[in-house]
């Protein structure tokens, strides 16, 4: 999928919006105003914004936890997604989604999930019906490197393979599973070598490249939409904050965080569309100007709406009455 110079630009300030967004959430964890645990995804916004920008509106998407911005790059309402992080009846789960289950089912995005590996099977689900129906639509599902050692990860692979189903299996591979380094719990370099083994496309992609990951996506998905089955694409990336916040990050080496702050995608990506003459210096203030307005717009609606009624706790369940 081409992007226009126009729509470029819009890529970076999505990545801006994104990193805004998630950034506030840090602050109001650390303010003592947003409790529980939440999982951020500063320093992948290559990866969101890549990966939502290379795909069709009809197209599907699960995430795990740390994909806030996914949805946002799909066109989430940004004062809607902060409602539900915050437990507010305005959210798009009506606050019982929280932070590891949002979701958006209007943008195709089936939400944040905090169980990793079966969110895989799940989106092979998804990638059946659209089969099934003859649609030319994908399913893409993004999942981490330590829920690439779980069994439903090859489990998933397996079945997308035999059956020829347009999944897109995204390992966003962070280095991390919570504090375990991908080097000690993984066999391979990398894990999209793995994909020979079911017979599919395997390819690892700079993260922290957005037009990298775009191209790449961009074809995986090319690949599904004639019929040609799923593909493994790996995109290596680093996270800027710990597994959770308030996570000490003790596992981390001396140095590494001041790597990873120098391979910044947003900074990566900027240099890049100001060398090319796509964004003049002049616009970088506005822009990112621009992305905290609608912040502190979001935040406002956040502040002003209500809480569920109690009533609200036993909608939208689905149970089976048992008779004695």
């Amino acid at each position: 999928m081409e992007l226009t110079e126009k729509k470029l630009v819009e890529v970076y300030r999505t990545m801006v919006v994104i990193r805004k967004f998630e950034s506030s959430l840090a602050e109001a964890v650390a303010a003592g105003v947003l409790p529980g645990f939440v999982h951020l995804g500063v320093g992948q916004e290559g990866v969101m914004a890549g990966v939502a920008y290379a795909l069709e509106p009809d197209d599907w998407v699960s995430s795990t936890h740390r994909e806030h911005g996914m949805l946002i790059a799909r066109g989430a309402d940004l004062g809607r997604c902060r409602a539900e992080i915050f437990g507010k009846a305005t959210g798009y789960c009506k606050g019982k989604g929280g932070s590891m289950h949002l979701a958006v089912i209007d943008k195709h995005c089936t939400g944040c999930n905090g169980i990793l590996g079966p969110s895989q099977t799940i989106a092979n689900g998804i990638a059946f019906a659209l089969k099934y129906n003859q649609t030319k639509n994908v399913s893409v599902v993004m999942f981490g490197d330590g829920a690439a050692e779980r069994g439903e990860f090859h489990e998933a692979m397996n079945l997308a393979a035999i059956w020829k189903l347009p999944t897109l299996f995204c390992c966003v591979n962070n280095q991390y599973g919570i504090s375990l380094s991908s080097k000690l719990s993984s066999a391979v370099e990398d894990i999209a070598a793995r994909g020979v083994g079911y017979g599919i496309p395997g390819l690892v992609v700079d993260g922290n490249d957005v037009m990298a990951v775009h191209e790449a996506i961009s074809e995986a998905a090319k690949r599904a939409r004639a019929g040609e089955g799923p593909s493994l694409v790996e995109l290596k990336t680093s996270r800027q904050r710990g597994h959770f916040e308030g996570d000490p990050e003790s596992y981390r080496a001396p140095g590494e965080k001041d790597d990873i702050l120098r391979n910044d995608p947003i900074k990566r990506f900027e240099v890049d569309l100001l060398d090319k003459k796509i964004l003049k210096q002049g616009q970088v203030e506005p822009l990112w100007a621009s992305a905290e307005a609608d912040l502190q717009a979001a935040i406002r609606f956040a502040d002003e709406s209500p809480y569920p009624t109690f009533e609200e706790a036993m909608t939208d369940l689905l149970y089976t009455e048992v008779v004695a």
